[in-house]
């Protein structure tokens, strides 16, 4: 009979798991499964029918509609890596709607991330680039138009568990990024949360969002436009067929993302073919009202089928070119690939002129970071001429006023902070907008919160930095903008991942480790506030975001929501 290791748990650690246990089961101090507090392996069989073996075992099999596959266990955390949800792209499924993945016999190896959509790499220099770890994977599972794939993180298999689902969509824009990135490992989240967390990898830019009936081709690519969408409505269906032998609770799905996931969370909350496979949602600082018109996208089309070299009409032209070359005239043409709104995926813009009735009752969280733009800024050593400079070349006239308002609400920061938060504040506009309309259809409510705790990585220069708050939802606090293992750093991670715990058991976020938070409605506008301070605040930042939207015209205005 095989002997179970001993476990090593701190106090600390212990109480994570009941913390974010009881806040899973909606009850502050519920009581905790004797096995999960003491993170011990299942006491009894039936705990691992389908894994691996003994109880303890190091692989396990689950069955799939596919096929079988074949995970590894990471503590009591078992993980399924690069699994299909989807055929090749590439080939005669070139920007044509996802396939299912052909059937395979005997058990596929899950242990090793999978390929990913074609993209380039960010420029090494850059410190952001560094930061914000969204490419830095490519090698992990390599890359090419075979990029339909997930990766799964359960505490147990094969168990009848229900446990809630997390999904997440990465960022990086609509262009770069995967699923593979470390910043988005759902490990700590299933062993702390008892939830299954999944992140899924689609076609990106030109391979995923190439708007060719527009640009002349024949309507046989009626939707290449929006295949990459498509693509994550079919992993949403894949986790409604499947998801209940990794543990998962197929009518309890939250779907988030941050940025570029952000704006896929929005959008996702507009299309048709995903009512109904998810019930929660989060947009971390990616509201997005409008997509791409058929005009717009099919422009930029155009130009990539120029630096193909390939003539309107020519599908002959157009299937002989590998993916490599399609890359390579992305990058030439300087495309801005995206959804394109106006087809039966996606009818109309995800949040104009309303919030979508496709997801009427779905409750959503919805964010922004306190210093989103410091991201793209690299003036560190900007000082009070240049950043008056920059305010009067940004909000004209008025630029002396508004910076005199931002020094004296925080006359401590940096000049480049400064910047950053009035930039940011130059946008926030866009999340108020979305939370103002989704209030507004009064189906189900919404939820603000401002995360404005900075990050001590690279010397704290970045402050609460676009993505900064990424790692805290998945409960990542070990990693270097997560605070690498400082105490407020865990704390806020902590608060984070209970949240979204919470918020993905029974679509309410309150739990014990925060405040009450209210819903977000108009008259009140209350927003949570993620500090080492936690604080609701109403209409937190609604008076910079006026201010500023006063003095520039085009900056998004929530007066006029």
């Amino acid at each position: 009979m095989t002997k179970h290791p001993k476990t090593h748990l701190s106090r600390r650690d212990v109480m994570q798991v009941a913390s974010l246990a009881a806040t899973a089961a909606g009850v502050v101090g519920a009581a905790v499964r004797p096995a999960e507090a003491q993170e011990a392996p299942p006491a009894a069989p039936a705990r691992i029918l389908g894994g691996g073996g003994a109880p303890g075992g190091i692989f396990w099999t689950v069955e799939t509609a596919a096929g079988k596959v074949q995970g590894i266990a990471n503590g009591r955390v078992k993980e399924f890596k690069g699994i299909p949800y989807g055929a090749s792209t590439g080939g005669k499924n070139r920007w044509m709607a996802p396939k299912k993945p052909t059937p395979w016999a005997g058990v596929r190896n899950c242990i090793g991330y999978g390929p990913i959509s074609p993209q380039t790499p960010a420029d090494l220099a850059s410190d952001y680039s560094m930061m914000i770890a969204w490419d830095r994977h490519v090698g992990s599972g390599g890359m090419g138009e075979d990029c339909l794939n997930l990766n799964v993180w359960t505490p147990s298999v094969n168990d009848e568990a229900r446990r809630p689902v997390l999904v997440s969509f990465h960022g990086g824009g609509w262009a770069t990024g995967s699923g593979n990135g470390p910043m988005y490992d759902g490990a700590q989240m299933a062993r702390l949360g008892d939830v299954v967390v999944v992140t899924v990898n689609h076609r990106l830019a030109a391979n995923g969002y190439l708007n060719l009936t527009g640009a002349g081709m024949p309507a046989a690519y009626a939707n290449a436009g929006n295949c990459g969408v498509m693509d994550m409505v079919a992993s949403l269906r894949w986790v409604r067929e499947n998801i209940g032998r990794f543990g998962g609770d197929p009518n309890r799905v939250m779907i988030f993302g941050q940025s570029g996931g952000g704006s896929k969370t929005s959008t996702l909350l507009a299309v048709p073919s995903a009512k109904g496979l998810f019930h929660r949602a989060a947009v971390q600082s990616g509201s997005t009202l409008r997509q791409g018109t058929q005009e717009d996208t099919a422009k930029e089309a155009e130009k990539l089928l120029k630096a193909l070299g390939v003539g309107k009409g020519d599908t002959a032209a157009l299937r002989k070119v590998s993916w490599q070359q399609l890359l390579e005239a992305q990058v030439k043409s300087g495309g801005n690939f995206r959804p394109t709104i106006g087809d039966p995926t996606l009818p109309h813009h995800p949040f104009d002129p309303a919030a979508p009735e496709e997801s009427a009752d779905v409750p959503v969280i919805i964010s922004t970071t306190l210093h989103d733009a410091a991201l793209r800024l690299t003036n560190f050593d900007l000082n009070e001429t240049g950043c008056a400079q920059l305010f009067r070349q940004r909000f004209g006239a008025k630029g002396d006023a508004i910076l005199a308002a931002y020094r004296q609400a925080n006359p401590r920061q940096s000049w480049y902070l400064t910047q950053a938060e009035a930039f940011t504040d130059a946008t926030r506009g866009n999340s108020q907008i979305q939370a103002l309309r989704k209030a507004r259809l009064n189906r189900a409510p919404v939820y603000m919160y401002v995360w404005d705790w900075e990050t001590p990585a690279f010397d704290g220069k970045f402050g609460a930095v676009h993505g900064h708050d990424v790692e805290a939802s998945f409960h990542l606090s070990r990693n270097p903008i997560g605070g690498a293992g400082m105490k407020q750093g865990r704390q806020m991670s902590d608060r984070l991942a209970a949240t979204w715990v919470a918020f993905a058991t029974t679509g309410d976020p309150n739990n014990n480790l925060i405040p009450h938070w209210p819903a977000y409605e108009p008259a009140k506008r209350a927003t949570m506030v993620f500090n080492n301070d936690m604080r609701v605040v109403d209409d937190y930042r609604g008076d910079m975001v006026r201010m500023l939207a006063d003095a520039a015209p085009g900056t998004p205005d929530p007066r006029k929501a």
